[in-house]
């Protein structure tokens, strides 16, 4: 069915809101990270460094795949404000955890409930109008790229000041704020679908089968956040290598670089409502291409580096931002399911793309992580390629 438009357009303000409650919403499974070391000498248990970060994203994988869809069966923001005073008490657990059974619990529940910014981005898509759609969708998403990359950071320094029980503290007061912010912002959405919740989740494979613009977008989409994936987990690496001898503090730093990346994604939805989404997609797809290329060529220096991780997020944020404008515009009413098989095989790519990514640098080293975040990126381009083909073959037919 076609949209129908908003009763109260998006005021720029609301944007610049929800982007805020994406980017709080989801630095909350990256506050762990920078202190895993304080956590497991507190807790007297070694073990908290591999099983809280792990259960966190866990976490989130099961939120993405089980509650995601329901924002098409209930008013969205019954749901968000559900999930934020869920997290509100997990990051209190979090916060007095006596031990790590708790806090791996705690942690687990934090990774689940933060899929409520998997809430947010489909309903400001459904809110825009269409001619705005690309533009709403990026800036959302800027600000969610920019907590992924500033809650380590914010982290770190209120572990270093304060303590990591302290940083919960805080995360949790913050949800608090964004819960009062959006119980005043957010407007009531009526549910686009009457199906029980096993059908719900049925209907997702439905959908990723009669959809080919889905499947495209979810592939491209998977293989370059594979890519991406595959530079950040083997970054730390490479710089604590003879090529560099830094620590993984230059590493955080590098990730500071790329909220670059994440300022241009609203650029990128610009571009999409001018010039269509897919044609954003072929040059966001080129632009990751490059950056492989220059790591692979310009690596050994540190602005080649630098250069490269500008090159990168630009290019894997603006598909990204591209895609999901892409994929709002397909079934209105099924957004929070599209939703839904998009991030889970995005999600999915960038698994991939980590644990293949570290296996190549045992092999060979950096120039075998370029070539294959090269090689996901390449693969990228001939789906986006043959799959334009395809569609106007069935166009012609």
């Amino acid at each position: 069915m076609p949209d129908a438009m908003p009763e109260k357009p998006l005021t720029r303000g609301a944007v610049l809101v929800m982007a805020g409650a994406c980017g709080f919403g989801v630095a909350n499974i990256y506050y762990n990270q920078p202190m895993l070391a304080d956590m497991a000498a507190d807790l007297r248990d070694p073990a908290v460094a591999g099983i809280v970060p792990t259960v966190t994203q866990v976490g989130y994988a099961l939120g993405l795949l089980l509650l995601a869809p329901l924002g098409d069966r209930f008013d969205r923001k019954r749901l968000i404000l559900i999930e934020l005073a869920g997290l509100v008490a997990a990051l209190g657990v979090a916060a007095i955890a006596p031990n790590l059974a708790v806090l791996a619990l705690a942690s687990l529940a934090v990774g689940v409930l933060t899929t409520l910014v998997q809430q947010i981005v489909p309903m400001a898509a459904h809110l825009a109008s269409a001619e705005r759609r690309g533009q709403v969708v990026g800036t959302v998403m800027s600000g969610l790229l920019i907590g992924i990359l500033g809650g380590r950071v914010l982290s770190g320094a209120v572990a270093q000041h304060l303590g990591w029980r302290e940083m919960f503290v805080i995360a949790a007061g913050l949800m608090i704020v964004l819960f009062i912010v959006l119980v005043g912002l957010l407007p009531r959405t009526a549910p686009t679908s009457t199906l029980s919740y096993p059908a719900l989740m049925r209907s997702l494979w439905r959908l990723f089968r009669c959809e080919p613009v889905l499947r495209e977008a979810s592939a491209v989409g998977a293989l370059l956040f594979a890519g991406f994936s595959a530079f950040w987990a083997t970054l730390t690496l490479y710089l604590a290598s003879p090529a560099y001898h830094l620590g993984a503090q230059a590493a955080g730093l590098f990730g500071l670089v790329g909220i670059a990346g994440a300022l241009a994604a609203p650029l990128a939805g610009r571009l999409a409502d001018r010039g269509g989404p897919r044609r954003t997609v072929g040059f966001a797809i080129l632009v990751t291409l490059l950056s492989f290329a220059v790591f692979a060529f310009a690596g050994r220096w540190l602005a080649g580096l630098v250069a490269g991780v500008l090159l990168l997020d630009l290019g894997v944020q603006g598909a990204q931002v591209s895609n999901q404008s892409r994929i709002y515009a397909l079934q209105p009413e099924s957004r929070s399911r599209i939703n839904t098989v998009y991030m889970v095989i995005y999600f999915a790519g960038g698994s991939a793309g980590s644990a293949l990514g570290a296996l190549a640098w045992s092999y060979g080293g950096w120039l075998a992580v370029s070539a294959l975040g090269a090689g996901f990126t390449g693969l990228a381009l001939l789906i986006h390629v043959f799959s334009r083909r395809e569609t106007m073959a069935r166009a012609a037919a």
